[in-house]
């Protein structure tokens, strides 16, 4: 079984190699939009690629903190490339705001449409970051991979602030649970 850390770790060092730390940095300002990684996660991954040989690590003290910076092997390279290739498993959404509106029910009836204003909330929020990365990176959808992605995520996050709205707006007319 493969672990989508595995390729999260993989896809970052194919444009170079990085530690630890910058594999969480990076990851917290792109993927965790869609797939987030703990350091708890980043770690034993990045050890357990090294164990398979997919990657190898060097020791690069910075100043007094011990730091291991991890590259690519071809093996690792390879392996990425099979991953890419082959078909997705599927979606697995997490979204906590969703999975509160699924137990809403739990809750007196007028308090729903709290429950849908902030998941519009959190995702009026999300939309706000992405767009501001699109305002700085101006990635080309047509050109990257990653501007695709942020494309999808934007058009993502916007349905969402539009259903959430449709919805409340169902809510104050009265319709049902």
């Amino acid at each position: 079984m493969t672990t989508g850390i595995k390729f999260v770790i993989l896809g970052l060092l194919q444009k170079g190699s990085l530690s630890g730390y910058d594999v969480k940095r990076i990851v917290d300002g792109s993927t965790r939009f869609f797939w987030a990684a703990s350091y708890g996660q980043i770690y034993p991954e990045l050890r357990r690629l090294e164990a398979e040989g997919l990657v190898t690590g060097t020791s690069e003290p910075h100043g007094a903190r011990a730091r291991k910076l991890y590259r690519l092997t071809p093996a690792g390279r390879k392996a990425l490339r099979a991953w890419l290739r082959a078909p997705a498993a599927g979606m697995e959404l997490r979204n906590e705001a969703l999975l509160k509106l699924f137990f809403a029910d739990g809750l007196p009836r007028e308090e729903l449409p709290g429950v849908v204003a902030a998941m519009r909330a959190d995702s009026e929020e999300v939309l706000a970051r992405l767009r501001e990365i699109q305002e700085r990176v101006r990635p080309d959808p047509d050109e990257t991979s990653k501007g695709l992605v942020l494309e999808f995520g934007i058009g993502f996050h916007g349905w969402i602030v539009n259903w959430c709205r449709a919805q409340e707006a169902r809510l104050a007319k009265g319709g049902s649970k």
